[in-house]
């Protein structure tokens, strides 16, 4: 049995990224765009988790992905999705989004209300390349809640303690916790945002 090792990466030490000047402020977990850190490329079929906060109005123009799973976790406010795949959806706080990129989609992501938006977006390396792409939309995502990316071998588990209680991490080769609200305290840190 290995022992497990545990990594912490604060949002503090997190790359900033985005474009502030048009509403996009990001914060990269691993190396992304023109961030680069051979230390930190990716954490098993991770490949990036980007938390992003999009003022009123923001957003990405299209742009194309092609063999990429794309999980996207909506904190606060409201993204509005579209796709050349036909999917046109409005992704509130507590929702999930996965789009399975498969062999080519191409999307636009932006926030049309007028309260800021704040999502984590995961990347993953899928197990196989190719084939259709795939959308959908987990609806107000409960606590305990797994969500399954078939085609990257992951799962995504929300988990909301409550003050002083005791969780148990899903058993897995590979764990990546994320912290979005409060504070946990993992093998000994103190994790918080």
């Amino acid at each position: 049995m290995t022992e497990a090792r545990i990594q912490v990466w604060r949002a503090a030490e997190r790359y900033r990224g985005g474009d502030p000047e048009a509403g996009i402020e990001t914060r990269h977990a691993f190396s992304f765009s023109g961030f680069y850190d051979p230390d930190n490329v990716r954490f098993g079929s991770l490949i990036a988790c980007n938390e992003e906060l999009l003022a009123p109005g923001a957003g990405f123009a299209e742009h194309p992905h092609r063999d990429v799973e794309i999980v996207t976790w909506v904190v606060e406010g409201e993204l509005v999705h579209e796709d050349s795949a036909g999917h046109v959806e409005v992704v509130r706080a507590g929702d999930v989004q996965w789009l399975s990129a498969g062999a080519g989609v191409r999307h636009v992501e932006r926030n049309a209300s007028g309260v800021p938006l704040r999502f984590l977006q995961m990347w993953l390396d899928p197990v196989e390349g190719g084939g259709a792409p795939v959308y959908e939309v987990a609806r107000s995502v409960r606590d305990g809640v797994v969500l399954t990316v078939p085609n990257a071998g992951a799962a995504l588990h929300v988990l909301r303690p409550r003050a002083g209680e005791r969780l148990a991490l899903p058993a897995g080769e590979w764990l990546y916790v994320h912290v979005v609200r409060g504070a946990v305290r993992l093998g000994g840190e103190e994790l918080g945002v």
